[in-house]
């Protein structure tokens, strides 16, 4: 049984070796272009998408590899660094065991995560990619049967002929019987030569039977798989990407939801310790008739802001009796240009409003003077008064900072209990600035810079909101 198996066993190798031989033959005659090549435009097509799939496949299967390798690394960090958290997280802080429940719900987030990418994304990838392989390999058989199938069409084709140089081997002897043999034996030699040419041309005819089924039945399969593998890349990617989409969508989610936590613990905890420090350190005492003191605006909506007394507005509705009233017996001897606008006296008007051109102009003895030279007077007063308000306008402009309104004065001290408020003594003097988003305006709040730090800075690094119900308007 051994010698047996050692002989099925080198003849086997002798076969292959004869048949790597002839197809080795046949390929440089191919080349040489002494033998016709069998041509299937289809299928190399094929083959083409075939090997760039491989390509892709490949690739895309390292660079998932390298993500979850990406994914694992940043779980390690994370879970790192909630470590180091919880270090030097001490027992009696706030949310002592709120962060360590959400430090280990990270970490179990993170490991559910990298192992759904394995299941759901690799799993699928690595199987997607065994089924190259075999098809590769069949593609190359397929390959080889051709040749063979060649190579069985060119000697049969040579045997039909008659050009085989066997042919010719054979042929010389049988001439040299046929010679020497007596003429009985002549027909005998003929019919046996003619029988050994029927039988090689027979066995090359099975043999190209058998080379053509082979080649034919590969072919067969493999034209129909190409195409369908080619075709299935596309669900593929598809459900790779979306598996993968799918599986972040859901982790970030949920570990936004624990980010939230932690940072609601973080804040809870920076609130207890400002307390307890404003709890030490807290010297406000407000005066007893003063009003009370508001929450920061970053904190609670203050309440509505004790509102200024209502300014005294002189109406234009001036009666005649006391416009003359005004001028009447030298009680306003001289006119007071400081401030034309307002007039101390409750009854009186506005004397800017006035239509002056009607009335006499009443001298400091009660001599009346004449319409023309009060005009002339007055129109003086008014240039003097245009000129005077220009220059003390643009002078104070220029000293203003930007957005300024109007200034007022601190009534009493405000401490400030925010990085955003103005801390204010009592005699202060704030100007008033219109805030850069007025929609983030509490009601009551002002926005403002105290005067004798613009003045000899002039910058509005400690500008800040205050109470207004603490001020008076100036």
């Amino acid at each position: 049984m051994a010698e047996m198996s050692k002989g099925v066993t080198a003849g086997k190798l002798a076969s292959n070796v004869q048949k790597k031989i002839t197809r080795a033959q046949e390929k440089v005659l191919q080349k040489l272009g002494k033998a016709d090549e069998t041509k299937d435009v289809q299928f190399e097509e094929g083959v083409i998408n075939f090997n760039k799939q491989l390509v892709e496949g490949s690739k895309l299967q390292k660079d998932l590899k390298a993500y979850l390798a990406a994914v694992k690394a940043m779980h390690e960090s994370s879970k790192r660094l909630h470590e180091c958290l919880a270090d030097m997280y001490e027992p009696d802080w706030y949310g002592k065991d709120e962060m360590d429940s959400i430090a280990e719900d990270t970490d179990l987030l993170w490991t559910d995560f990298h192992q759904k990418l394995v299941d759901h994304a690799l799993i699928s990838m690595d199987t997607y990619l065994a089924q190259f392989p075999d098809i590769k390999a069949r593609i190359a058989k397929r390959d080889r049967k051709l040749v063979d199938f060649d190579s069985a069409r060119h000697h049969f084709a040579s045997l039909q002929k008659g050009k085989k140089k066997d042919e010719v081997k054979i042929a010389k002897p049988v001439s040299l019987l046929e010679k020497a043999a007596p003429g009985w034996a002549q027909g005998i030699l003929s019919a046996h030569h003619v029988a050994q040419t029927n039988l090689s041309r027979n066995q090359a005819e099975d043999e190209l039977g058998r080379a053509q089924k082979v080649f034919e039945d590969i072919n067969e399969d493999l034209q129909e798989e190409l195409p369908s593998l080619w075709n299935s890349r596309v669900g593929f990617y598809v459900n790779t990407f979306q598996s993968v989409a799918g599986l972040e969508e859901k982790f970030h989610r949920e570990m936004g939801k624990l980010s939230q936590n932690l940072n609601d613990v973080m804040i809870k905890l920076e609130d207890q310790n400002q307390s307890g420090q404003e709890g030490t350190n807290n010297t406000l005492s407000p005066r007893a008739s003063g009003p009370p003191i508001p929450k920061s605006p970053s904190k609670l909506k203050p309440g509505p802001p004790v509102p200024p007394p209502p300014k005294v507005t002189p109406s234009k509705d001036v009666k005649q009796e006391n416009i003359i009233d005004l001028f009447d017996d030298a009680l306003v001897p001289e006119i007071n240009v400081t401030s034309p606008s307002q007039c101390d006296s409750s009854g009186g008007g506005n004397l800017l409003d006035m239509d002056l051109d009607t009335l006499p102009a009443v001298s400091p003895g009660g001599v009346v003077s004449s319409p023309s030279s009060q005009a002339m007077s007055w129109n003086t007063w008014e240039q003097e008064k245009q000129a005077s308000g220009t220059t003390n306008g643009s002078s104070d402009e220029a000293e203003m900072p930007p957005g300024f309104l109007y200034k007022v004065k601190a009534m009493h001290d405000y401490g400030a209990t925010d990085g955003d408020e103005l801390d204010l003594k009592a005699g202060d003097v704030v100007l008033v600035m219109s805030h850069e988003n007025p929609e983030e305006q509490d009601d009551g709040w002002l926005m403002g810079v105290k005067e004798a730090h613009w003045l000899k800075k002039k910058d509005l690094k400690v500008k800040g909101v205050f109470p207004e119900n603490f001020t008076q308007h100036l």
